[in-house]
Formats: C-alpha cells, structure tokens, sequence
C-alpha cells in the first residue's frame, strides 16, 4: 500500500480490555500529533462482547468494520472465565485469513538487559492459522487424546515467500527457516522443502534451514546473528516469546498479522487488569505496532519521526512508565506520552532501518489442489482401543486378515512398533496403531474409489470384535510412500 497525499486512510481501532483503552489512546494521540495519515473507526472485540452472549468475543459490526477498511489495530482482549469459546484473537486471525504473523525483535536504547550491546535486530516471521493451531482434537480412548497437526504446501509456500518479502522490504540480507524436519519428516519436513524450493527466487539473500530446537538454543547463545526467522505456528510462538525476552519482555514487544484481505497491527502483551485505569500503563508495544500500520501502509517518514521520538524517549529515561524507570521513579502513561510527543523531529543515535513496500503474493481464491501422476492405495492404519497385550492383538488380528486382500504389516503404540516383538520396553496404552498392506497395491486412476470395498470388508470384521476410532488410507504418490514408518519397524 502506499500513501496518497491529504488523504486518510481508516483503520479500525479495537481499544480491548485491561489497560488497552489507555495504551490505544495513547497511541492515539501521539499519532495525531505527529501528523499521522489515519482515519479511526473504532470498534467493541473482547471480555464485554463476550458477556453480552458473543462465543467469539468479535461481534458482526467489528468484523464488517475491518472487512471493509482491511486494516486494524488492537490493544490487548480477554476471554473471561465462564464466556464465550473462542479466543476473540484466534478468532480474528482465523475469519480473515491473517496467516503471516510478523514479530520484529530489535533491542531498544536505553532498555538494559543481558543482551544489550550485542546489536540484535531480527524478526520472527511465524505461520499463524495452520499447525496444530488448527484445534482439531479428539479423545481417542479415555487415557488418549489426539491433536492433529496440520501443515499444506500453500501454508508452507505463503509464509516462506512473506519472509522473503519482509527481508527484501527491509534491507535484510538472511532468511532462516526453522523446523523439527528430522523427526516430523512429513509435516515439519513440508516447511524444509519448500523454503529449499523457493530460496532460489531470491538470490540477493542468503538461506538456511536450522532444527528448532538448535536454534532457541542458538537465539540465547548469539541471537545477533539472526536476521529474518520463518517457522510453523507452534514453533514460532515459543521462540518469538524467547526472542522477546532478549531486548526487554513482551511488553515492549509489538507485531502484525497479514493476509491477502486484511492486516492487524498489535501489542503482544496481557491486559494488565491490575494495573487497569489506573494511568500507569505503558504503550510503547501498541505504539510500535502502529509504527508497523504506518510502514504498512506506506507512511514511511511519520513512521520514522515517532519511532526516532520514541528512541530518544527511552534513551534519555525521562518520565519512563513504572516497568521501564528505576524502582519509584516511574511516571504515569500520560506523562510518558507527553515526553515522546515533545520528542517529536528529534533524531536518536540509533538510526531506524530503511524500509520498502512489503508486497506479497495474493493467493488465488479456490481450493488448492495438486493431483500427483500416479497414485497407489497401498493399505491402511487402523486405530483400536483394547486392553490386550500386543502379541494376543497381533495373532488375532492376523486372524480376522488371512482371508482378505490385507496381510498385517504390524502394530504401534504411541508411535513405537510392538507387533512382531522387537525386544523392546514400550509402555502400552490402550490406543493401537495396526497397520494392514494390501497384498497387491491398488491404482487410483479414475475415480479414486477403489478398494473401498475391500476397507469395508475389513474393517467390519475387526469392529465385530474391537472397538476402532479412525481409519487412514496408506497411499503412495509417484512412487513415494505418502505416510512414515514407526519408530523400530524392522
């Protein structure tokens, strides 16, 4: 997007709850001062919504508010214990699509922690609407719950190009893609291949991939050497907490939330309800949110003007809100507002990064789909719930298979084959992965309906005998098996 001159652009403003109505209108005010390019229409999301009978928290005149104006900003929402269902933030995120979540991590003058002087200036770029996010869980048996983990290769492919696009909007010269590829080889493993496949579109930037796990241990050992991070959405919800903390907490922490249709700009930080109307809040995550709306939508030099007032404010530690100053020397937000506004057209000595047009790939709007060349149905996993010893399971259930189109290939637990014995010590439980090839794989040509009723058969012969709670096709797409193996199947 991009300014156009005397003209405003509107935003919708959600105040929230807690201390968000004083941080918003903090923020507010100081963007009015500083000549900001913004129209507000302000709009209810949150704990008020929710006690009117909402179950989302998002009532329809705020969701047809930002619809039409495709941007917002928000300070902190509660989900009060005993409303509503939903988080009204998943809620927002999910209704338009916002599937880039951008959290900058820069260290701030005059915020002293252990990290300061070592230059950090990174960001967390997270997937936001897939993963296991997803929210689809089920209790297998009355010991066994199963969440499932979901990641497509259009989630994987708009994060990573969002990435991408963010490095080049902001001069930034590494994209570093961070997953748990080596274990979950097919989900995690999505994430790898596709930022493997879409790094050569980018040749001025360098690329990498790092296992999770090494890199929150790399982010407390040398975080200066980040530059730009993309990760799945559980993934990047830890480390972009972990990273926060680095240059200060989450309450100095902001970040925006992108889609084809809408962006939203917030603080990352709680409601506060302690500290609520009570003046003592700080804004500074809100404000530099609103710096991020700013950049967004092509202010560039206001953005620059606030951002250096708010360099210049922490810096010289006058009238620094309660979390911020020495113990007893804290000042109340109206104070902290009032020193950035008179900070306005001075210039820090750490200068704001240069910044371009973020412009990323609209997604076309139908379902996606690729179809493989050839396609096998190979067999299938049937989950039962029993409380049988492993080898009793296996001998009947190679039983219940000898005069179908299956033989039993083996059974897991947890993810561990038990059947046939491996020696091994697993622990059992009563939730059992059996899996069951075909004799003669299956091609699927036309109507990809063949050997359904073989499945059929089947399974009705094992739920005559045991209860089953789901079923997975095992496939094999231009010759590739489509599923993994549990760990020790021989």
């Amino acid at each position: 997007m991009s300014v156009i001159p005397g003209k405003k652009t509107k935003v919708t403003a959600l105040p929230g709850d807690g201390i968000g109505p004083e941080v918003m209108a903090a923020t507010m005010k100081i963007l009015a001062e500083a000549g900001a390019p913004i129209e507000w229409e302000v709009a209810e999301a949150g704990a008020e919504v929710f006690k009117k009978g909402s179950v989302t928290g998002v009532p329809r005149e705020t969701l047809d508010s930002i619809a039409a104006n495709g941007l917002a900003i928000k300070s902190p929402l509660e989900t009060p214990i005993g409303y509503g269902g939903k988080s009204a933030n998943v809620t927002l995120r999910k209704y338009f699509e916002l599937y880039a979540n951008i959290r900058p991590v820069r260290e701030l003058p005059g915020i002293q922690t252990p990290y300061t002087g070592r230059g950090i200036d990174m960001v967390i770029v997270r997937e936001n609407v897939e993963d296991v996010y997803a929210g689809i869980e089920h209790m297998q048996t009355t010991t066994v719950a199963q969440c499932l983990k979901l990641m497509t290769a259009p989630g994987c492919e708009r994060i990573i190009r969002a990435a991408y696009g963010l490095a080049l909007a902001e001069g930034r010269s590494q994209v570093m893609v961070a997953t748990k590829a080596n274990i979950m080889k097919l989900t995690e493993g999505m994430m790898k291949r596709m930022g493997e496949k879409v790094a050569p579109e980018f040749p001025t930037i360098k690329s990498g991939h790092i296992i999770i796990d090494n890199c929150a241990h790399q982010l407390v050992i040398k975080p200066e050497a980040f530059d730009v991070i993309v990760t799945s959405n559980m993934n990047g919800d830890i480390i972009s907490d972990l990273a926060a903390g680095l240059v200060g907490g989450l309450g100095i922490a902001p970040s925006s939330n992108l889609g084809d249709h809408a962006a939203m700009f917030e603080a990352v930080h709680g409601s506060a309800p302690d500290i609520a109307g009570k003046g003592l809040a700080n804004p500074t995550a809100l404000l530099s949110a609103a710096i991020m709306l700013l950049r967004h939508v092509g202010a560039f030099e206001v953005a620059q003007t606030i951002e250096q007032a708010l360099f210049i404010t922490l810096a010289e530690g006058k009238n620094l809100t309660g979390d911020l100053a020495p113990r007893g020397h804290g000042v109340g937000t109206d104070a902290f507002t009032g020193q950035i506004i008179d900070n306005l057209g001075r210039f820090s000595t750490m200068p704001s990064r240069s910044y371009k047009n973020l412009e990323l790939k609209t997604w076309p709007e139908l379902t996606a789909h690729m179809e493989p060349d050839t396609r096998e149905l190979v067999g299938i996993d049937v989950f039962l719930e029993t409380d049988l010893r492993a080898e009793e399971l296996g001998r009947q259930l190679e039983a219940l298979a000898l005069d179908s189109p299956f033989t039993l290939s083996g059974i897991s637990n947890r993810g561990v084959s038990v059947y046939p014995p491996t020696g091994g010590q697993t622990f059992l439980v009563d939730h059992f992965a059996c899996r069951f090839m075909f004799k003669r794989p299956i091609p699927l040509i036309a109507s990809k309906s063949e050997g359904q009723a073989e499945i059929s058969y089947l399974v009705q012969r094992i739920g005559a005998k045991f209860t089953w709670m789901h079923i997975e096709k095992l496939q094999r797409f231009d010759g590739k098996d489509a599923f993994e193996r549990p760990q020790g199947e021989g």
